[in-house]
């Protein structure tokens, strides 16, 4: 490959050229390609649902909620959002919302009442698909308390949710009286869909094009409120189709999944790189447990796992792990935060992930920019995140000059090609701060790019906290703790964790003769933030550490919290 050179050498650009052709369909195609390749394969293991479809089943589960959805009158480019745990009709509303060109709106599960009604509102959906609940939260109860807080009695549309007519649950029965007909059960849906002639799904399915918008999935960004990116089947299906190639994917392959569906490692570098490849799809529980992954991928043979670091070690250290059989794995996935190096070793050492893969991007990119593969050396597959992949570009740049910088030298990343999102929902202006004149996505990533190729990422240019996989921006939370009566003033930002690689630490200053605990405080934000935004760490201060033009060092407050709360040695966790 040509390199680019500049008056220091050569510079930091690379073009990702190995790979298979770009496919020029919709998810819906995909999904038919696969089902008529292998029809009697099994396409789904719905474990804790003891559900099992072939490829042939889930096709025609798929088509008949999609005719239920046309029933609804859902059109081309309507919002239907979904709040809901992973599990089979999550898989199914994915592949049939895409059939009938309606744009999924995932929901995080985790999210509580001002979450959910901003992105409702601002996603502009007018069906949601969503469980009874989890955890402690009631999901109905949350749509009814948003509902009647602008003071209806629970009906829907409603002042405060004007777009929303119609609920769908998940289960056999919907409960009687509770939003009266604008709440339908699933078991309704599909019953729905029987009325709707095939030929109808054919006349809407001929309408839609690869490059329309088919998924809105909400990120923090790196500014403000939560922003929905919008991706196309063009940026889902290929990003599955080059992901899934890193891996050598094939149809022989079962992969579990114990990512939730609701981000794009579960749903893209899940779902989708199964369903492209026709393998089979692993659903060990409802969401993250680490006994009932170990038992997936022992029962189902499972050839594939991923996860982001924090479920590998709850997997590694689970108290059972070593009476499993985990020799049908060979690859797999770490991604969604920094990968500890030992923690890789160990997953390629003690679970027979030989072929396990690291793999690096945003939301925004669909989500993979690069990746190592199963071919690269177990020194570059810990020590990076690997090189572009096909078809994709990226360079690194100075911050401030925008210029790109010589091989090996920090700065942050930029990425261009197919797998660029559309832009965000109803915010061109974000939009146009994201993505430059020359279609280049800015990352707000600090990386490095090596002589070979490979990238090392090195920081943030933000101040985004990733706990756990989970991106939160610290405003969002300083935003919501200024509405707290004693805060006068707060700073929030990411300290080092064992466990989740970061945690969320808020420095806080009280309002004279206003007393506080970290206790009350905590109280304060549950069950109206979601969980893992609340503050793990709590520190009282009468003032923070500026700069002297009153910019707040939050790097000093970092440094200071590693020190007090005793996280030196979490902080020299060393991560690709």
């Amino acid at each position: 490959m040509e390199t680019t050179k500049g008056a220091n050498g050569q510079l930091s650009y690379w073009h990702g050229s190995c790979g298979p052709a770009l496919w020029g369909c919709t998810i819906g195609g995909v999904l038919d390609r696969s089902a008529s390749a292998y029809p009697d394969q099994v396409a789904v293991i719905s474990r804790h649902q003891q559900l099992r479809y072939t490829y042939r089943e889930f096709l025609a589960e798929v088509e008949l909620a999609a005719r239920g959805f046309l029933c609804l009158g859902i059109e081309k480019g309507g919002r239907v959002g979904i709040w809901a745990t992973n599990c089979a009709e999550w898989l199914i509303t994915q592949f049939a919302t895409a059939k009938i060109g309606a744009i999924l709106v995932n929901i995080n599960p985790a999210y509580r009442a001002a979450e959910l009604e901003y992105t409702l509102t601002q996603s502009q959906c007018s069906t949601l698909v969503l469980i009874q609940g989890f955890r402690d939260c009631d999901y109905l109860e949350t749509v009814e308390s948003i509902s009647s807080g602008a003071g209806t009695s629970g009906d829907l549309p409603s002042p405060k949710l004007p777009h929303l007519k119609k609920l769908i649950l998940i289960g056999d029965t919907a409960p009687r009286g509770r939003f009266g007909p604008a709440l339908m059960g699933w078991r309704g849906l599909l019953e729905m869909g029987r009325s709707v002639p095939s030929e109808a799904l054919r006349e809407r399915e001929a309408t839609l094009e690869f490059d329309d918008p088919i998924n809105i999935q909400y990120t923090s960004g790196t500014t403000g409120f939560a922003k929905g990116a919008m991706l196309s089947h063009h940026n889902i299906v290929n990003n599955g189709l080059l992901v899934g190639a890193a891996m050598k994917f094939t149809h022989r392959d079962r992969l579990a999944i114990p990512v939730p569906f609701y981000h794009c490692f579960g749903m893209v570098l899940g779902t989708m790189v199964a369903v492209v490849a026709g393998a089979t799809i692993v659903l060990p529980a409802a969401f993250f447990n680490a006994l009932a992954t170990l038992e997936a991928v022992e029962a189902e043979r499972c050839t594939a796992v991923h996860g982001v670091p924090t479920m590998f070690i709850a997997e590694l250290e689970h108290p059972e792990f070593k009476r499993f059989d985990l020799t049908s794995l060979r690859t797999g996935i770490m991604a969604g935060s920094p990968c500890p190096i030992e923690v890789m070793k160990r997953v390629v050492r003690e679970m027979n992930c030989r072929e396990m893969t690291i793999a690096y991007g945003l939301t925004e990119t669909s989500p993979v920019v690069t990746q190592t593969t199963t071919d690269d050396p177990i020194e570059l597959r810990v020590a990076t995140v690997g090189k572009p992949t096909a078809h994709t570009e990226i360079k690194i740049i100075d911050p401030i000059t925008g210029r790109i910088v010589p091989r090996g030298q920090p700065g942050e990343l930029c990425a261009r090609g197919y797998m660029v999102m559309k832009g965000y929902y109803r915010n061109p202006e974000a939009t146009r701060r994201s993505i430059d004149e020359s279609g280049w996505l800015h990352s707000g990533d600090l990386a490095t790019l090596d002589e070979q190729g490979y990238c090392r990422i090195t920081g943030r240019v933000k101040d985004m906290i990733c706990r756990g996989g989970e991106n939160i921006y610290p405003r969002e939370v300083e935003e919501f703790l200024y509405t707290h009566p004693a805060i006068a003033d707060v700073q929030v930002i990411g300290v080092p964790d064992h466990k989740y690689v970061e945690q969320v630490a808020a420095w806080i200053k009280l309002k004279d003769g206003m007393v506080s605990s970290e206790d009350e405080i905590r109280d304060f934000c549950k069950g109206r933030i979601a969980d893992f935004k609340i503050p793990r760490y709590i520190k009282f201060v009468d003032s923070f550490p500026m700069t002297v033009t009153g910019k707040i060092q939050k790097f000093k407050m970092r440094e200071t919290s590693v020190r007090e709360w005793g996280l030196d040695l979490a902080a020299r966790i060393e991560t690709a």
